[in-house]
């Protein structure tokens, strides 16, 4: 009876700190999630590595909001512009391009939304000319959305200056300010994105793979042909 005591209790116990590693490291996705999911926690952990609750509220988000903006001047349609004028063109704006290129494989309709200070109708003949010669050179291939795409700009009448934005609007800067922060937004959220999958694949353990069609469809005629195979076993008997 004290063995099987003995024993009852150390799978209790081994059970209870499994419970408890397992409550720890739920809190800790808790925290988390909480910090990211907050724009002033997540602002102020950005910059200090602060993830207490305690050093996350109250005086230091104002003071931190005061900090910066006293470093930082407000952006003006002036410096917008400014940085329009001098992005159009550029060696950055080449690589941007590029860059964009590599990652929506070609399609020219998700990049001009993620391409900075750009617009279709006036850039759509420019960026067709720097693919072109990054494609020629080997530095990228040509793939069969962005010779789609190519096809149809050369059918298309170029503007007469495409480097300058004629009769812009108001609005204009705005717009481009939203492209701005909608990439930083993006790149936040790859940043979350990847140290989220590296919480899942530390506390989470290897996960399998899902199978592929072809691998489901193997395994589905398995199973069927395994029930055909006991139904006529059953038969016989």
């Amino acid at each position: 009876m004290k063995l099987k005591f003995g024993s009852f209790s150390s799978i209790c116990n081994a059970l209870y700190l499994l419970i408890q590693e397992a409550k720890e490291k739920f809190q800790q996705l808790q925290k988390v999630i909480s910090i990211l999911g907050d724009e002033e926690k997540r602002a102020v952990y950005d910059q200090t590595g602060c993830v207490d609750d305690t050093d996350l509220a109250g005086d230091v988000v104002e003071n931190l909001k005061s900090f910066f903006r006293t470093m930082y001047k407000k952006v003006t349609d002036a410096d917008i512009e400014e940085f329009e004028a001098n992005y159009r063109g550029s060696d950055s704006e080449k690589k941007d391009l590029i860059d964009l290129y590599r990652k929506f494989k070609g399609n020219m309709n998700k990049l001009f939304c993620s391409m900075l200070c750009s617009d279709p109708k006036l850039d759509s003949h420019r960026f067709k000319d720097m693919l072109d010669e990054a494609i020629a050179a080997g530095e990228l291939k040509e793939s069969k959305a962005y010779k789609k795409w190519a096809k149809k700009v050369s059918e298309m009448k170029p503007p007469t200056s495409p480097l300058r934005r004629k009769g812009k609007s108001n609005k204009q800067p705005e717009s481009d300010l939203f492209a701005i922060i909608s990439q930083r937004r993006n790149e936040r959220k790859d940043r979350f994105d990847s140290m989220f999958s590296s919480l899942v694949s530390k506390y989470g353990g290897n996960a399998e793979s899902e199978p592929t069609e072809e691998e489901f469809e193997a395994a589905k005629r398995k199973v069927e042909s395994k029930k055909a195979s006991n139904n006529s076993k059953r038969k016989r008997q």
